[in-house]
């Protein structure tokens, strides 16, 4: 979704002023495809993020309901990693509903991987990896699918730590807010078989280790899993196709991290690692991340941007006003589509190496 110009500016008119008698909309950190996310101050003195979903969207009670459910399902998970939303409420001026959040400091993966070259050192990776299926197995413990993971939803933080972006996805295998049957939704790029296929009965724990497969994959090699040239051919090759092996784009990785990654991205569901914690600790066991325990040397935290930013802050060329990378949550940045329905939009990042 692409705001007209109008639009952009309406929303870039609301910085100063107040939300609800009681948020001030101090700058705005950028505009997704779902929602605009401003930083603001309470009316207290303290400080959060505002994701406010666009009205023209909240006019649709379906969108509407999924926005706000978001918060409901990561404050669910409970775990260090997961932004907490801490409030929600009607914004009356706009006839629409925002989201209250934490504001993090730092960066998304993705954001790390292009300014970094198009891929991730080895150590890097696997820290990244273990805290993501850290968070995933806690997720999942809580029947909580994420069905969205990818190195845009990924945040880290000038602390060194990593948060899990956009549960507005998610599904609960409880069968509360489950997604229409036939209904496609995520990144096509790092979406599991059976996602891809519309499956939907078929998606549990291991559709997210597929995507935490492939995010590897991707920060790993520079590529993506299936190169693709077009958006419909993404999504065929998602729903139709084996990954490749990494060792054929990544020769020097050890076995063990190898077949770590291959196992999380076969085709069958029931060939896949059969739950977070079984790939954590495989990944743990591995020559490769043991060296890391044996010579620490932690991944460098984010790059400090200016301000405070919230929910992944892409680089920010000089003179350019700030803009959110995960305003993604349920929505992508305005000048490129948002993963809300995969069977119309996708996000299709090329990087060096192909993909």
């Amino acid at each position: 979704m692409s705001l007209a110009p109008e639009a952009q500016d309406r929303i870039e008119k609301r910085v100063g002023t107040v939300v609800r008698a009681k948020y001030r909309l101090d700058r705005l950190l950028g505009v997704g495809g779902m929602a605009s996310v401003f930083e603001a101050t309470h009316r207290n003195g303290s400080r959060a993020a505002l994701k406010v979903l666009h009205p023209e969207l909240a006019r649709l009670p379906e969108v509407r309901s999924r926005f706000l459910r978001e918060g409901y399902v990561a404050n669910r998970v409970a775990h260090p990693g997961v932004t907490r939303v801490m409030d929600d409420d009607d914004d009356d001026e706009w006839q629409t509903v925002f989201l209250v959040l934490e504001l993090l400091e730092g960066e998304t993966i993705d954001a790390r991987c292009e300014r970094l070259g198009g891929h991730l050192p080895l150590g890097e990776t696997l820290v990244y990896a273990d805290a993501l299926l850290d968070v995933l197995a806690a997720a999942h413990d809580q029947g909580i699918v994420h069905r969205d993971v990818k190195p845009d939803n990924l945040f880290l933080t000038t602390r060194g730590e990593l948060k899990v972006l956009d549960f507005g996805i998610a599904r609960l295998l409880d069968g509360t807010g489950a997604t229409r049957s036939g209904q496609l939704l995520g990144t096509p790029a790092f979406m599991a078989p059976e996602q891809a296929n519309g499956r939907i009965r078929e998606i549990d724990g291991r559709t997210d280790l597929w995507s935490a497969g492939a995010v590897m994959f991707t920060l790993l090699t520079g590529s993506q899993v299936h190169v693709a040239r077009t958006a419909p051919e993404q999504m065929i090759y998602a729903a139709t196709q084996q990954a490749r092996p990494i060792e054929s784009l990544a020769p020097w990785l050890a076995l063990d991290v190898a077949l770590l990654v291959n196992r999380a991205l076969a085709f069958d569901r029931n060939m896949r690692w059969p739950n977070a914690r079984t790939m954590q600790a495989a990944l743990r066991a591995s020559g490769s991340f043991a060296s890391l325990q044996r010579s620490p040397s932690s991944p460098a935290p984010a790059r400090p941007t200016q301000r405070p930013v919230m929910e992944g802050t892409i680089e920010i060329p000089p003179n350019r006003a700030p803009v959110n990378a995960a305003a993604t949550l349920i929505g992508g940045p305005a000048s490129a589509p948002a993963p809300v329905n995969s069977a119309e939009v996708f996000d299709l990042k090329r990087r060096p190496g192909g993909g």
